[in-house]
């Protein structure tokens, strides 16, 4: 049973590795503290140092991105993965250790990029080498063909290394792609599948072993009742899916609340719920970022806090305005500050919607788009700072020297602010020391408008083809994370904002701390039921489709999620070999793999080798 103070933990240890990592997910599940590595640390740390001297010796020199990405790549060769795979087969020792070879070369990825950083001289080298991790890690995925064994042994199975002497928390495949954002190893079809299968919920955590994910045992059953459960409101696609309800409620409930004003100041049942959602939302936001710390702070964070901080104001103030008289010209002030408070964050609101439909891939690739551009604006602001408090001091000077006293910074702030906007306005730049305020000015709009912006407009432009010439990858990898922060800490008890107010409030602080362990938990099932039961007769139903669709698929050997497209229907009536279509296709089909000309220099030799073959026999005779 998950206790809600130990939802999230975080330790030191975890911090130190989290260079890479900036922006990893929430940590993992509290029972996860007692999970042991499934090989040795100290044998993982091994095989990872195998796999970083065989990839420092197949790249040892600086190439092409493209030789080592593009298929059928002469520097990841068959022998190079076959090579790999076997890094986990110990000499002398009747363990294969090969399942976490996938998990050690995402490591590996990891050190290349920490050593680029370090080894600046060589960073491109060592940005290569950890490409060719992703590439190699991609190609053994891809080349398994025991599915089970890919997802419960290479992706879901946890490892951990040796560092500074101490285990490291373990991990697995899935989450150390996301954590670094391997974006090649995360758009492998096996990878997806996995995580297919994590958002489906036909692969759930073991109630009994948290190290272990097993198949949802119910995922064929067509009765009804046996899916009506609310632990299946841990599945990522449910969650996700009430999230973006409560969401469209949360704006229904600000629109209506700031298309009906009261003269009086009176709160009224719409206001009172957008008041109570938002007081939801902070204690979800202030309990994680309580247990986890500075590390979970990320853009859309900072954004709902912003939202809800303002909101908050808009309450405070309209309760302030409660306290006087209903007459009073102090309430009617008090009580418009508190709706231009609210009208001021209208904006937020339908930004903050965004938030919740990136599960969707047009707004997810354009989510990652403007999280590398705001990435990116980074360097632009950095050198706008610099540059306009060095031209605000300027002018603050040449307007104490006019009559040794402070008298238009208002007005200084405003202009440099609208040349920024693209607005500028050159007159009254006359009374700054004239005519050095006016050539100031001229300099301050010259560096910012033309050169400082362009540089911005070109981060933007480089950043946006970078990630839609790669958007598909970029998705996957948006929608894997996604997946996993619902799936690396998940709560027993699934009270998603403003529900956890039912938890906090009505089970955690009054019974929690004494009631049985056995009892508490029962009650949470019946309180879950309850909450989401008009959801869970959607789902429920929902599940015995695809719990028929499974079946069927099992009783002709497909997979479970498999789907009969149109093409594939009359495909079993096809003969390609009887009719001689399979032959003519052969004969005239192009060898992609290998090169043009090397395959004209394959058939020269051959020729040749005939050619001296003949003369030998000539001479023989």
């Amino acid at each position: 049973m998950v206790r809600w103070g130990k939802l999230f933990q975080w330790n030191e240890q975890d911090r130190r590795h989290l260079h890479d990592e900036f922006q990893a997910l929430l940590p993992t599940h509290n029972r996860e503290d007692l999970i042991a590595s499934a090989i040795p640390p100290k044998q993982v740390t091994y095989i990872a140092l195998r796999l970083k001297y065989l990839l420092e010796e197949v790249v040892p020199c600086e190439l092409p991105e493209e030789a080592v990405t593009k298929p059928h790549s002469n520097v990841i060769t068959d022998g190079v993965v076959k090579t790999a795979k076997s890094a986990g087969q110990v000499s002398g020792m009747s363990e294969d250790y090969g399942a976490c070879v996938v998990y050690c070369l995402l490591i590996v990825k990891s050190w290349f990029r920490r050593q680029a950083q370090l080894e600046l001289w060589d960073a491109d080298l060592h940005d290569l080498r950890a490409t060719a991790c992703e590439k190699l890690a991609k190609m053994i995925i891809e080349e398994e063909e025991d599915i089970n064994y890919l997802m419960q042994e290479v992706l879901l199975k946890r490892y951990s290394i040796v560092v500074d002497g101490e285990d490291t928390k373990p991990s697995n495949a899935i989450e150390k792609a996301v954590d670094i954002h391997a974006v090649r190893v995360i758009g492998s079809s096996g990878y997806q599948k996995c995580i297919n299968y994590l958002w489906r919920g036909w692969l759930v955590q073991d109630d009994d072993d948290p190290s272990r994910f097993v198949d949802y045992k119910l995922k064929t059953s067509t009765n009804y009742w046996d899916h009506f459960d609310p632990d299946r409101m841990r599945v990522p696609q449910y969650q996700n899916l009430v999230q973006i309800l409560i969401s469209l409620i949360y704006l229904g409930l600000y629109t209506g609340a700031i298309n009906t004003i009261n003269p009086t100041g009176d709160l009224d049942p719409v206001e009172g719920l957008l008041y109570i959602f938002t007081l939801g939302f902070i204690c979800d936001e202030a309990g994680k970022f309580w247990k986890v710390g500075r590390y979970y702070l990320g853009f859309w964070n900072i954004f709902n806090s912003t939202l809800y901080a303002l909101l908050t104001v808009s309450f405070v103030t309209r309760m302030i305005a409660l306290t006087y008289d209903i007459d009073s010209d102090y309430r009617f002030g008090m009580n418009k500050l508190s709706y231009n408070f609210l009208a001021f964050v209208g904006p937020m609101f339908w930004m903050r919607l965004l938030l919740y439909l990136d599960s969707f891939r047009f707004f997810g690739a354009m989510l990652v788009v403007l999280k590398v551009m705001m990435k990116e604006s980074l360097i632009f602001f950095a050198l706008l700072i610099v540059i306009f408090i060095g031209f605000v001091q300027g002018f603050v000077g040449m307007d104490n020297n006019e009559d040794f006293q402070l008298n238009d910074l208002s007005f200084i702030l405003r202009m440099m602010f609208n040349a920024v906007l693209g607005d500028p306005n050159f007159d009254g730049w006359d009374d700054f020391a004239a005519p050095f305020g006016l050539i100031l000015y001229y300099i301050y709009n010259f560096i910012i408008v033309v050169i400082l912006l362009n540089v911005l407009i070109a981060l933007f432009n480089s950043a946006y083809e970078d990630i839609t010439s790669n958007a598909i990858d970029e998705y996957l990898a948006l929608f894997s994370q996604k997946t996993m922060q619902f799936v690396r800490a998940p709560d027993e008890n699934v009270f998603i904002a403003p529900f956890n107010l039912i938890e906090i409030f009505g089970l955690v602080i009054p019974l929690e701390w004494w009631m049985p362990k056995a009892q508490y938990e029962r009650l949470n099932d019946y309180i879950m039921g309850f909450v989401y039961s008009p959801l869970l007769v959607v789902t429920s139903f929902l599940e015995v489709r695809t719990a028929r669709k499974v079946r069927w698929n099992r009783s002709r050997n497909e997979a479970d999620e498999d789907t009969v497209e149109e093409w594939e229907q009359l495909w079993g009536d096809m003969d390609f070999e009887s009719t001689g279509w399979a032959k003519r296709v052969g004969d005239t089909k192009p060898n992609v793999i290998v090169d043009g000309t090397l395959l004209e220099v394959r058939e020269l030799r051959k020729e040749i080798k005939e050619l001296m073959d003949m003369v030998e026999r000539l001479k023989g005779s």
